[in-house]
């Protein structure tokens, strides 16, 4: 992939430790930038067998991939985790070196891409997102929940009680339609004020899925390949065959349509010279919805002392209600993308590691070295 990809409209015309927080806080730690990738490169290959012995990272900048390194160093154990998960999903692993097309779940990397689709019917005017989720899905309102608003739902604000991710997605593997799960959802209790408690879980997303569901009459499958997989050129990334799609962590992708998703974030929703999310609609989703009234009911403990936006942590600007100087949406099997707003531009991280010891610090680590690594403009 050079550069950005040929774009076609769509049949309906859619296009629409210290040093840790230190760097948090944007700070750097050396003096000057580099004008070389060689300490990254160093990096990588430090770290590969640490991030399940396979990754690759491609970065964008200034209209063109400046960074794409694949490494490869995997061991017998995580060979064999590899193929025991593939054989979970009902899938063959592949254990080859990552390319640029590689393709794999993303987990809550997905987050982010349902998130965007949900936008598009912001931005066509078919939803706002202050409308409470009863007046679609009235099952909700029979259960106390009509009054959730799509904005709580893109941010985990919705104050339902979820059950942990594991026994979620066991589960989900048994309901057989979007309305099931809905209603299976009606049925959770609350543990507090919608708005008030955030509990980073498949709930929200769930339910502002089957909203649209709702108002378009076509599946979520079909609507993120028509408003966002198409007008973006996301060939190999899709939601699955499921009975119902997970728009919370169900989505597979490559490291070349992921990141011409993240160039149209960057890019303030244009990609291929076309407007796909408007930029009102990027602003908003870049927001911390986390105020100091807000009860973290569960949080992942890496993500402590970051913002929540829609479908995306925020690392928080200087000022409340301001973008986060960068954003990402990390996936639970390893993935970690990013839209860098203050130093623009824009990187996704593949891998497939489930060693969760001081994976997140090492990620970070690996950030500050591409940041001082970017050459100067």
């Amino acid at each position: 992939m050079g550069g950005i990809i040929v774009y076609r409209k769509t049949r309906s015309g859619t296009y629409t430790s210290l040093a840790f927080w230190l760097f948090i806080l944007g700070f750097s730690l050396s003096g000057s930038a580099q004008s070389s990738f060689t300490q990254l490169d160093d990096w990588m290959e430090a770290n590969a067998k640490s991030m399940g012995g396979r990754t690759i990272l491609v970065v964008y900048k200034d209209g063109k991939i400046i960074y794409n390194k694949s490494v490869s160093e995997m061991n017998q154990r995580q060979k064999s985790m590899n193929r025991y998960v593939a054989r979970k999903q009902g899938m063959e692993a592949e254990l080859d070196p990552y390319a640029l097309n590689s393709k794999q779940m993303i987990a809550s990397c997905s987050k982010w891409l349902s998130a965007a689709l949900v936008m598009t019917f912001v931005d066509d005017g078919e939803l706002r997102l202050s409308d409470t989720v009863g007046l679609y899905l009235p099952v909700l309102s029979r259960y106390g929940k009509g009054n959730i608003t799509i904005s709580e739902c893109l941010s985990h604000l919705t104050g339902i009680k979820a059950p942990p991710l594991k026994e979620s997605l066991k589960e989900m593997k048994k309901i057989k339609s979007m309305d099931q799960a809905i209603g299976e959802i009606a049925s959770l209790p609350m543990e507090g004020t919608p708005g008030k408690v955030f509990h980073y879980s498949n709930v929200g997303l769930q339910i502002a899925g089957a909203v649209v569901e709702k108002i378009s009459g076509k599946s979520f499958e079909e609507l993120f390949a028509d408003r966002i997989a198409k007008p973006l050129g996301l060939k190999n990334t899709d939601f699955g065959n499921r009975p119902v799609a997970l728009p919370a962590g169900g989505a597979s992708s490559t490291p070349e349509d992921y990141l011409n998703f993240l160039t149209m974030i960057l890019n303030k929703g244009r990609l291929g010279g076309r407007q796909i999310l408007t930029e009102k609609s990027i602003r908003e989703m870049e927001i911390n919805r986390l105020g100091p009234d807000v009860k973290i009911a569960y949080s992942p403990g890496e993500a402590e002392g970051l913002g929540y936006g829609f479908g995306e942590w925020v690392v928080k600007g200087p000022e409340t209600g301001e973008p986060g100087k960068w954003v990402t949406s990390p996936g639970l099997f390893g993935s970690f993308p990013w839209v860098d707003n203050e130093k623009q531009y824009c990187a996704f991280l593949m891998t497939f590691n489930l060693n969760f010891k001081d994976r997140h610090e090492r990620y970070f680590a690996m950030k500050q070295i591409l940041d001082e690594s970017l050459p100067h403009n």
